[in-house]
């Protein structure tokens, strides 16, 4: 049975988003729960776009250090702030807020899990390198995971308060997100359920800092000493092509005006 979401929070990080920043966090701020924004290291326009939004706390690098490095510093934010869990969100505008409700449903049939915002849907605009990129790494962490796992690159993510707790993993970059995952798969037996959005790509977004070779490589790096850490590699796979990926094909979407989702806003604000 569903029950109510923990109190949560949008913990967004950016770097140089001038085109994007302000329409994500107009449409965040539909949602009525606090929003963090992670600045890293901006040399545009971006802090001072952020800085016109009231209700918006902007947290800021001095210089850029990493994706990885501003969700650390945002989950560390949301944990010292009470927060029980986090719904992460990329600040290109890719990850919109009209998916958010599908993805608070499926946090509320499965409590304590990692849900993740899977880009199943229009794969057809994914250019080719990316999505070949994503498949190698979803074959990786998912042997990594001892699970299939759908769409592990994605950004965005429903994090609870177990994952959250992870955050000072000594991982940075694109890395980040995939020893999150790994970690609270091995280490917490932590459920991960995939919710299908649309894959967003076009001229509209800024060229993605997703560098297909540079980044797989650090990220199978990083998968790879996962991996060697827990050891039995073969059990690893055999349950990684056993355990087929959570997806929840019917999407269940919760109204934003009234009903059960109104209430898990409001527990936004504690």
């Amino acid at each position: 049975m569903p029950v109510s979401l923990p109190r949560w929070c949008i913990v967004i990080p950016c770097h140089n988003e001038e085109r994007a920043i302000g329409g994500v966090l107009a449409d965040a701020s539909r949602l009525g729960v606090p929003v963090y924004v992670v600045d890293d290291g901006s040399t545009d326009a971006t802090p001072k776009i952020i800085a016109r939004h009231h209700g918006v706390t902007l947290l800021r690098h001095d210089e850029r250090r990493g994706k990885g490095e501003a969700l650390r510093t945002g989950l560390r934010a949301a944990r010292k702030a009470g927060f029980e869990a986090v719904l992460t969100m990329d600040g290109d505008g890719q990850h919109q807020v009209a998916d958010v409700p599908y993805m608070l449903a499926a946090a509320r049939r499965h409590p304590g899990a990692l849900v993740i915002g899977a880009r199943l849907l229009d794969t057809e605009r994914q250019p080719r390198a990316r999505h070949l990129a994503n498949r190698v790494a979803d074959w990786g962490i998912s042997w990594a995971c001892a699970r299939g796992i759908a769409d592990t690159q994605s950004g965005q993510r429903w994090y609870p308060a177990s994952v959250m707790a992870l955050a000072d993993t000594a991982t940075n970059g694109f890395a980040y997100e995939a020893s999150l995952l790994i970690r609270a798969c091995r280490e917490l037996g932590t459920d991960v359920v995939s919710v299908p959005i649309p894959a967003r790509y076009g001229a509209q977004f800024r060229r993605s800092y997703f560098r297909p070779l540079l980044d797989v490589a650090r990220i199978t790096w990083s998968t790879s000493s996962h991996l060697l850490r827990h050891g039995h590699l073969r059990e690893s796979y055999r349950l990684a092509k056993e355990r087929l990926p959570c997806v929840e094909h019917h999407r269940v979407h919760m109204h934003m005006e009234d009903g059960p989702l109104s209430a898990d806003l409001r527990a936004g604000h504690g």
